[in-house]
């Protein structure tokens, strides 16, 4: 067997199996076969009567110890269990597995390969289809976004909204699943102090408004903010910048949230799932996350 270590431990697994047959062999012969070496003066007597073989083992215990001895060695020679002898009829899990993979492929490989290159917005139409990818979504994303996929503020993103951090449109929610993300909020408490980032954090809320004219952090603002968040505070899809002037916050909307995120930062990631699902499986999300119209 490929998978063990060396040929000394295939050697060892061997030799420990046939000893332990052939020791429990001999344990059945000594005791109900062998010849009885004592006589009966020399065998001790105990409480009058009881002598030593006066009450021999029941003869069924022999045949059941019998028959499991031969089924154990009739499975050593048809499977693999001796050490690397792989057994008369070659079987292996890994080859169980090969032929239901090929018997999967058979049945379903056409129509997978039809599904992973079909436009999304077909997919997105079939509801047969969208079954399939919803059962794949619940056993892959509803842990973190919920089976309704509406987050967990102030955890995971809610994916049924607009506000795609990284871009809605179906290139980008399948480089967000198939690769993942990783994004960076840097803190500014040690640059502004607690009064700037006070003023940076009622001028984030005045954005979302639509009051953030001649506001007296609009100056910082500009200054430490508009690189990635944009002097609008659109955001920038491409930088995973969320857009703070629509109100929607994954950390939270209370004043408190969003002072945390500017004085101390925020650190999120979402786990790359392209080497857990396949081409099909990963287009068949894309399909449902994103609607029929697009973002």
């Amino acid at each position: 067997m490929a998978e063990l270590p060396s040929d000394f431990w295939t050697g060892w697994i061997a030799t420990i199996t046939v000893a332990s047959l052939a020791g429990l062999g001999w344990l059945i012969y000594s005791v109900y076969f062998a010849a009885d070496t004592h006589t009966e003066q020399d065998s001790p007597v105990w409480d009058g009567e009881l002598r030593e073989g006066a009450h021999p083992a029941p003869l069924w215990w022999f045949w059941l110890i019998f028959v499991s001895l031969v089924i154990s060695v009739l499975y050593l020679m048809l499977y693999p269990g001796l050490g690397s002898h792989a057994g008369a009829l070659r079987w292996s899990q890994g080859g169980e597995l090969e032929s239901s993979i090929a018997d999967f492929e058979s049945e379903f490989g056409v129509a997978r390969r039809l599904a992973a290159e079909a436009d999304i917005q077909e997919l997105s139409q079939d509801h047969a289809l969208m079954a399939s990818a919803q059962r794949v979504y619940d056993r892959n994303c509803a842990v973190c976004h919920g089976y309704d996929a509406k987050g967990l503020t102030p955890y995971f993103p809610d994916l049924t909204d607009d506000a795609w951090q990284w871009g809605g449109g179906a290139e980008q929610i399948e480089q967000s699943i198939r690769d993942g993300r990783h994004a960076v909020m840097v803190g500014w408490l040690q640059v502004l102090g607690e009064d700037g980032v006070d003023q940076l954090t009622d001028y984030t809320l005045a954005l979302s408004r639509g009051a953030a004219e001649n506001h007296a952090g609009q100056t910082a603002w500009m200054q430490f903010c508009a690189a990635c968040h944009g002097p609008d505070g659109a955001g920038n899809p491409l930088l995973g910048a969320p857009n703070l002037a629509d109100g929607v916050y994954l950390y939270g909307d209370d004043i408190d949230a969003i002072r945390h995120s500017i004085a101390m930062g925020r650190n999120g990631q979402m786990p790359a799932f392209g080497e857990r699902l396949d081409d099909t499986q990963i287009r068949l999300l894309v399909a449902l996350l994103t609607p029929p119209t697009g973002r």
